[in-house]
C-alpha cells in the first residue's frame, strides 16, 4: 500500500512556513497524543531551531492517560514544555497561554531591558493534518477564528488570529513530510486520518490497526464487536486468511456487513473499524510509547 501522500499545497506551506519564521516568537507543535512520535513532522524540528518550543498532546480524551503521561515526561526531559489537551471540550486555553508566557520568559526579559514593553508574543502553530490544529486555535480563540474539518487538508493558506494585546497566532496549513523512512510511521498517520482515506487500502489499514491493538488492547474488538474464540476458531477453516482478516471477518458477521449471498463486507467493515478507533468507540488506546523510539 502506498502511504506518500503529499499534496502540492504542503510544498507551498513549508515555504510560506519558513518566509515567516523571522516573525515569530514560539512554535505550537500540535500533535496526536495517540501517536506523539509518528505526528511530528521533522522538517518542523528543522523549522523551528533557536525558537521557544511548546508541544500541545492534543486527542488526549482519545489516548491511554498512562501513556500520556509517559510522553509528557519524555518530552520535558528534552527541555520542550508540554502540555496535553482536549480542544473540543477542554478548559485548558488559560493554561497554553499561560505556558506560552513562562516559555518566552526569556524573551520578555530581553525586550524590556531594550525597552520594548507590550510587544505581543507571535506564535506559529503548526502541525500535520487533521491532529485538530484549527480547533485548538479556535479554542484559544474563544470564537471560530479557523476552518475545521474531520479530514486532512482543511487549512490551506497562513492566518494571523489576534487572541490579545499580549499573543497572536499565526494558523498554517497541516504537513506531512514528502518520504516516510519508517513504514510504521505511515501506517500511524494514515490510522488517524492524516491521510486522505480514498488513496488507501482501508482493509489492509484496518488489519493494521487490529495487529496493534492485540498487542496492547487485546480486548478491545472482542468486547466492541462480541467476537469469540469460537467464532474465529471456525473462521480459521479458511486457509488463506490471516489472523487480521478472520477478526476482520468477524466484525462484519456481527455487524450485518454483508455482501449479497451472505459473504462478509471486509470493506464495510474495516470503514465502521476505523471509523470506531478514531471516534474513540474502542476506549481510550495509544499506539505509541516512549520506551519504543
Amino acid at each position: 500500500m502506498n502511504l506518500q501522500w503529499y499534496p502540492g499545497h504542503m510544498t507551498k506551506a513549508i515555504r510560506m512556513m519558513q518566509e515567516n519564521i523571522k516573525l515569530i516568537d514560539i512554535i505550537i507543535e500540535v500533535v496526536d497524543a495517540r501517536i506523539p512520535a509518528a505526528s511530528r513532522n521533522p522538517d518542523i524540528d528543522e523549522l523551528g531551531k533557536n525558537k521557544f518550543r511548546l508541544i500541545v498532546l492534543n486527542k488526549s480524551d482519545l489516548a491511554d492517560s498512562l501513556v500520556t503521561k509517559k510522553w509528557k515526561e519524555f518530552y520535558e526531559n528534552q527541555g520542550l514544555f508540554v502540555m496535553e489537551m482536549n480542544s473540543k471540550t477542554g478548559n485548558e486555553a488559560g493554561k497554553v497561554k499561560d505556558l506560552v508566557q513562562k516559555a518566552c520568559a526569556e524573551k520578555i526579559e530581553r525586550d524590556k531591558k531594550r525597552g520594548i514593553v507590550g510587544r505581543p508574543i507571535r506564535a506559529m502553530v503548526a502541525g500535520i493534518p487533521n491532529v485538530g490544529k484549527s480547533t485548538f486555535i479556535n479554542k484559544l480563540a474563544g470564537k471560530a477564528s479557523a476552518k475545521t474539518g474531520n479530514k486532512p487538508g482543511v487549512t490551506k493558506g497562513k492566518q494571523w488570529i489576534t487572541l490579545s494585546k499580549s499573543m497572536q497566532l499565526l494558523d498554517t496549513p497541516g504537513i506531512l513530510w514528502p518520504k516516510f523512512e519508517d513504514e510504521q510511521v505511515g501506517f500511524r498517520l494514515a490510522l488517524i486520518g492524516s491521510m486522505n482515506d480514498e488513496n488507501l487500502d482501508v482493509a489492509e489499514l484496518a488489519c493494521e490497526l487490529i495487529k496493534n491493538l492485540e498487542k496492547n488492547y487485546p480486548e478491545a474488538i472482542f468486547e466492541k464487536y462480541s467476537i469469540t474464540k469460537e467464532q474465529l476458531a471456525e473462521l480459521e477453516e479458511d486457509q488463506y486468511s490471516t489472523p487480521a482478516s478472520r477478526v476482520l471477518s468477524a466484525i462484519a458477521i456481527n455487524r450485518k456487513c454483508l455482501l449479497s449471498g451472505g459473504n462478509p463486507d471486509i470493506s464495510r467493515a474495516a470503514a465502521l473499524l476505523l471509523d470506531d478507533f478514531r471516534n474513540g468507540r474502542l476506549g481510550k488506546i495509544s499506539l505509541e510509547r516512549p520506551n519504543e523510539q
